[in-house]
């Protein structure tokens, strides 16, 4: 069994895979992650572990017994060239999603959308070449952005909308949804129309409100960046 960590900005996900397969996931605050490692430690017969975080959030699971351990960073063995100009930024959690594209649609063009406190967007083409994408504020920092940077805009959560606001609460959420949504659909337009057979997977936490409104044919996948992750585990194991 495998356990896959992978520590967020505001959360973490712990998950447990059975060579490829999910077998149990969970979200986790911060503050209890290691709580949480020892109970799967306790139910699951767990061998190898694979961690990556965007924080400097302090663990002890580099301590705990597994036979085999990996902390993704850049220098990780990875199922793809990395193209990217400067790899030592490149973000864990792109890795990963790079990974799981790499490894699921293999000698594809492939756009991987994850959609969290930013959007991210990461190509990897048919040659297994990651050569890099875009990085775009997400929904709640649009929200947030209006509030702290103007005197008299409120801060909201993300509601219903409509395209025609009537007033300022529905006018903010017409701006920063329909926004949102269309920068996506057109980004994958740019894209459809540089890269021939086009595929395009869709995750993070805003999966299943995006997947109904985007307009191009995508594959949605909340659990892609936690696959990426244990298939760069597997990757290394078979080295």
């Amino acid at each position: 069994m495998n356990l896959i960590i992978d520590i967020g900005n505001t959360r973490a996900k712990l998950a447990v895979f059975k060579q490829d397969k999910l077998v149990f996931s969970l979200i986790s605050d911060h503050d209890d992650i290691n709580k949480n490692i020892d109970k799967l430690q306790e139910e699951y017969s767990l061998k190898n572990c694979i961690m990556s975080s965007v924080t400097n959030i302090l663990t002890d699971v580099e301590l705990k017994k597994f036979e085999k351990f990996v902390k993704l960073d850049h220098k990780t063995s990875v199922p793809f060239q990395n193209k990217y100009d400067t790899p030592f930024t490149l973000g864990v959690d792109r890795i990963a999603l790079a990974s799981a594209a790499a490894n699921q649609y293999p000698k594809q063009n492939v756009l991987v959308i994850d959609s969290g406190t930013c959007i991210t967007y990461d190509f990897i083409n048919s040659k297994n070449e990651y050569l890099g994408g875009a990085i775009s504020p997400g929904i709640n920092l649009r929200y947030k952005s209006l509030n702290q940077f103007t005197a008299n805009l409120p801060l909201l959560e993300q509601a219903s909308y409509k395209l025609l606001g009537t007033d300022t609460k529905s006018s903010i959420h017409s701006g920063v949804l329909n926004g949102f949504i269309e920068e996506i659909n057109g980004i994958i337009k740019q894209y459809n129309s540089e890269f021939s057979n086009l595929t395009v997977v869709l995750t993070g936490g805003d999966t299943n409100f995006l997947a109904k409104k985007l307009k191009s044919s995508i594959f949605a996948n909340p659990n892609f960046l936690l696959e990426g992750l244990n298939s760069i585990l597997i990757y290394n194991l078979n080295e």
